[in-house]
């Protein structure tokens, strides 16, 4: 089995040792996704329902990169600092993802990397034979 590899350039991806995101044969796996601007800020400090759209955004490109959409992605992960906004959430979520919903787990973790940063998001797809049906 081959794996393809997507970088976006971001210091931390070397820094720790890490890709954006992995393609093992038909299974797509992106790593955990902050909400982080163009210019590398958090994007939309605190506000949980457009750093959801924005994780969302930057895992669509990785997923674009290889010849995927969210319409491929089988299950997320998102860790939130405050489980009590998990109605902005899955708002957010669920207009992602509509008619092709994922398995998906929500889970209230003690913080993240910057402090105004409210989620994280991990995503893992699967690519069918003909990717083209969603778009």
């Amino acid at each position: 089995m081959t794996f393809e590899r997507h970088f976006t350039g971001t210091p931390w991806e070397s820094k720790v040792g890490y890709c954006r995101a992995l393609r093992a044969g038909k299974m797509i796996f992106v790593s955990g996704t902050a909400p982080v601007a163009e210019d590398g800020s958090t994007f939309a400090p605190y506000d949980a329902y457009a750093q959801t759209h924005r994780c969302f955004e930057i895992i669509q490109k990785a997923l674009e990169s290889m010849n995927s959409t969210l319409a491929d992605v089988v299950r997320t992960r998102l860790y939130v600092t405050d489980i009590g906004r998990y109605e902005e959430i899955a708002r957010a979520h669920q207009e992602c993802f509509g008619d092709h919903p994922p398995a998906s787990t929500l889970v209230e973790v003690k913080g993240l990397i910057n402090p105004d940063m409210l989620i994280e998001i991990e995503a893992d797809a699967m690519v069918t034979e003909s990717p083209s049906r969603w778009r």
